[in-house]
């Protein structure tokens, strides 16, 4: 577990050409991003895919989180485009650890996802296979939800049981809970709406990070 808490911005959109103007965004300002895929049947919405990452000049590491059926099908595809880390949803298979396996068949970090209903004490017999695991204080699948702090419970019992594990969280965070969220004992947090559809995406990204350092004028 590190010190600091990061804020991850987060991509998510149904439109490449909003796509390229979010990556644009973000690499002005952040080294690691998550980019959100939906299929339109484990959640409501559909996203852009890997194609549409061909020409993209992504200057800054990035993870992808599948909110897919079979995301065993997606992983070559965004191997290819340069993305670093698969997060999938525990939900999503009822074989994870052969998603587990496919993903590290070709050198790339693994994450699992929870979604709010799921118990921590579902997953841990597959900690041992994993790089992180991603929290859901949503239900994922479009911007601009509602938080549901219940979640942070779920990111307290697993930091107890893995103090070392790297641990994050997504959904509705904003400037008015994240020091809340920044306490649980996370290690990044995925911010969506609050960073990307803001008219200053560069400006609130660096307000998100000065309120989980705890840098406030005045301190």
């Amino acid at each position: 577990m590190s010190s600091r808490c990061r804020i991850v911005p987060a991509i998510l959109t149904d439109d490449p050409q909003a796509l390229g103007t979010m990556v644009k965004n973000v690499g002005a300002f952040a080294t690691w991003v998550q980019v959100d895929i939906m299929d339109g049947r484990f959640v409501p919405s559909c996203s852009v895919t890997s194609e549409h990452f061909s020409g993209l000049e992504m200057n800054f590491g990035w993870e992808v989180h599948l909110m897919v059926e079979h995301p065993e099908e997606y992983i070559r595809g965004f191997a290819e485009a340069g993305a670093e880390r698969i997060i999938f949803h525990y939900e999503a298979t009822p074989s994870p650890e052969e998603v587990i396996a496919k993903v590290k068949e070709l050198n790339l970090k693994v994450g699992l996802a929870l979604n709010p209903e799921t118990p921590v004490s579902s997953v841990v017999h597959l900690i041992g296979g994993l790089d992180s695991i991603l929290f859901l204080s949503v239900h994922p699948g479009f911007y601009g939800q509602k938080f549901l702090p219940e979640v942070l419970d779920k990111v307290k019992e697993l930091r107890r049981l893995y103090p070392e594990f790297e641990i994050g969280i997504d959904g509705g965070i904003k400037e008015n809970n994240i020091t809340l969220v920044a306490g649980s004992g996370v290690d990044y947090i995925c911010v969506g709406s609050a960073i990307l559809l803001s008219p200053n995406p560069a400006g609130s990204f660096q307000n998100l990070e000065i309120l989980v350092s705890g840098d406030l004028p005045g301190r």
